[in-house]
């Protein structure tokens, strides 16, 4: 019988997940790491099982969704390293027309009172990604601007698109260079992937090919707006995130200075969420950190998470294709707590 990590996501999938991978780290050594399941288990929203069903392995490919917000937040802050944007100034310096009470801090804090999603692809049908990234700058605040906290991928999108205005490059491109070229990060980066190596998501009547979505972002607004977005869209092995993390966990260095990786954890009052906010960050978020109180990190809609716990010199990353074949799954918050747990009990 399995035991420790390898149970508890053997005690999981397939019914929360069809497949799943974890790893643990323990003051940077690699203490657990487990990888159950299958990568491709139906063909289609009925449930149909697959004629031929992959293993999931440690080196499987999964789509980050939201967990993708942290590395559009790593960009702009190394951009602010360099003086080519500021948290604070309005966003209008590089978006002309744009409500001047938003700034990089408040897109990244969820405090720029924007709505949470806006579904371009149907808006605007025929349109091109172009086209529909720039329905999305003219989005307006439906909330007031500095708080409360009001969770929205329309401000990650605008940040990446800030990113990009002031980097000089597309978004794929800021996170390859000042990322994941930075940490040796081969298999993270924006899709599409190889569909071999990558778990599927969702199936999705109306998206290009048969089957479940694999290889392509799972999001829909992403992928609408061509896949490489701020909110989501980057695809990543369980190894990379836990280096990703890792990173953040020992002060950022090469990828950030100390200094702003301490902002980006420190929390910068936003009211209104059931736990504190950080830069891009949530701070001790009780749906993913479980028993690791004080942690950071950031969950992702297909099944994800990274949590980060200096102060117990952890990081801990899993992986899942909870929305395959249908969203609405069961059980991933306590999946999550669960090897948060084991997390815990490794480090005492």
């Amino acid at each position: 019988m399995p035991e420790g990590l390898a149970a508890i996501l053997a005690g999981a999938v397939p019914q929360v997940c069809p497949a799943a991978v974890a790893m643990i780290a323990v003051d940077g050594d690699v203490a657990a790491t487990a990888a159950t399941g299958e990568l491709v288990r139906y063909t289609g929203a009925d449930g149909a099982l697959a004629a031929e069903r992959p293993p999931v392995r440690h080196d499987s490919i999964f789509d980050l969704a939201s967990v993708s917000k942290l590395f559009t937040t790593v960009v702009l802050l190394s951009l602010a390293e360099e003086g080519r944007l500021a948290l604070d100034e309005p966003a209008a310096a590089l978006v002309p027309g744009l409500d001047p009470r938003i700034t990089p801090r408040r897109l990244l804090t969820h405090t720029a009172g924007l709505p949470p999603g806006r579904r371009v692809d149907r808006e605007l049908p025929d349109a091109s990604a172009a086209e529909r990234m720039a329905a999305i700058w003219r989005t307006p605040p439906a909330h007031p601007v500095g708080g409360p906290y009001l969770y929205s991928d329309i401000g990650m999108i605008m940040a990446g698109g800030l990113a990009e205005l002031a980097g000089g490059a597309p978004l794929d491109v800021l996170v390859r260079e000042r990322v994941t070229e930075v940490l040796g990060l081969a298999d993270t980066g924006y899709g599409p992937r190889d569909p071999a190596r990558v778990a599927a998501t969702e199936c999705k009547a109306g998206r290009p090919g048969a089957g479940c979505v694999r290889g392509e972002v799972h999001d829909e607004t992403s992928w609408a707006l061509g896949g490489v977005t701020g909110h989501a869209g980057v695809f990543a092995t369980a190894a990379d995130l836990l280096a990703f993390g890792e990173t953040l966990r020992r002060g950022g260095g090469p990828m950030l200075r100390p200094e702003s990786v301490a902002e980006l954890t420190r929390d910068q009052g936003a009211t209104g969420a059931p736990f504190r906010h950080g830069l891009g960050v949530r701070l001790d978020d009780p749906a993913i950190v479980g028993p690791l109180s004080g942690a950071y990190g950031h969950s992702g809609f297909t099944g994800t998470s990274l949590v980060v716990d200096p102060a117990r010199r952890l990081t801990v990353v899993l992986l899942t294709n909870a929305v395959h074949p249908v969203r609405g799954r069961d059980g991933i918050r306590e999946l999550r707590h669960a090897v948060a747990a084991e997390a815990l009990r490794l480090a005492t």
